[in-house]
Formats: structure tokens, sequence, C-alpha cells
């Protein structure tokens, strides 16, 4: 009965140290799972740095790795990712592959993005899909409608445009 309870306090104390200690681990989760934003297992101000499944819609600040789901949002900071689903939004920058039926980067995007619309606010890569528009490019769009609003060959080109 003593050896029970015994344990039993040496448990509650490594709960509690733990949880004061949280903060002073690495920000980043390494995994998150979410039903629709604010139903998920961490809260959207967290960063993630693994594997995120949103079944409907996750939002957080950032992720870094594999990004799963309907519906990708992320916030803020740069994103380093493969996310892929139906809708890819970025609201500050990304770094990877964006591979879903939309994919949206209003800051920074370098890498591929690869949709049936694209839209990046500044390009550095490749963009592959029936519409794609870069506000700014720095490498190649192959589409249907191309659109590279500032600094592109064209401002508007099918079949390819380009900025180098």
């Amino acid at each position: 009965m003593m050896a029970a309870r015994r344990c039993l306090l040496l448990g509650l104390v490594l709960v509690a140290a733990v949880l004061m200690a949280a903060p002073a681990f690495a920000q980043n989760k390494p995994v998150q799972l979410a039903l629709v934003t604010p139903i998920q297992i961490f809260p959207e101000d967290t960063p993630i740095g693994g594997v995120r499944l949103n079944l409907l819609y996750g939002r957080n600040v950032t992720v870094s790795g594999l990004d799963l789901g309907l519906v990708n949002h992320t916030t803020t900071g740069l994103s380093k990712a493969w996310q892929y689903g139906l809708v890819g939004l970025n609201d500050a920058d990304f770094l990877g592959f964006q591979d879903c039926v939309v994919n949206v980067t209003k800051g920074r995007c370098e890498g591929f993005q690869w949709g049936l619309v694209n839209y990046a606010g500044e390009m550095s890569g490749f963009q592959l899909g029936f519409v794609n528009y870069a506000m700014t490019m720095k490498g190649l769009q192959v589409g249907l409608v191309n659109i590279i609003k500032q600094g592109g060959r064209f401002p508007v080109f099918p079949i390819v445009n380009w900025s180098f």
C-alpha cells in the first residue's frame, strides 16, 4: 500500500516536472492531426515539424515536413514542406513542393507548384498547371494561361512563360 502511494506520488511529480519544463523544449511539435481548426491536437499558433494531417481544414503558423489534407493552411513564417491536398494556402513564405488542386502562396514561393491553379506573390522555380499566376517570377510557367504581373517575358502567355 505504501509502495503504491510512493509510485503515485513519483508519477505526479514527474508529470508536473514535464508540464513545467514543456516551454523549455523546442516549440515545434512532430505530429498534428486536425479535423477543422480549432479541433486539432495543437493550437493554430504552434509550428509543426514533422507530419500534419488535416482531415478537413488545418491551420498552423508553419509546417516543416509533410503537410497532407483537404485544406492545408499556414499563416506566418517560412514553411518547408511537401504540401499535398485539395487546397494549399500559405499566407507567408513557402519552400518545397506544393502538390494541390489549388496552390496559393501569398509571400515568396521557392520550388515547384503543381495544380490546376497556382498563385505566388514572388515565385522562384516552376509552376505547372492550367492557370499559373505570379506577381514576380524567376523561373518557368507551363500551362494553358500563364501570367507574370511584373518582369515576365510576356505579361500573359499561353503554354509557356518565363522570367530569368
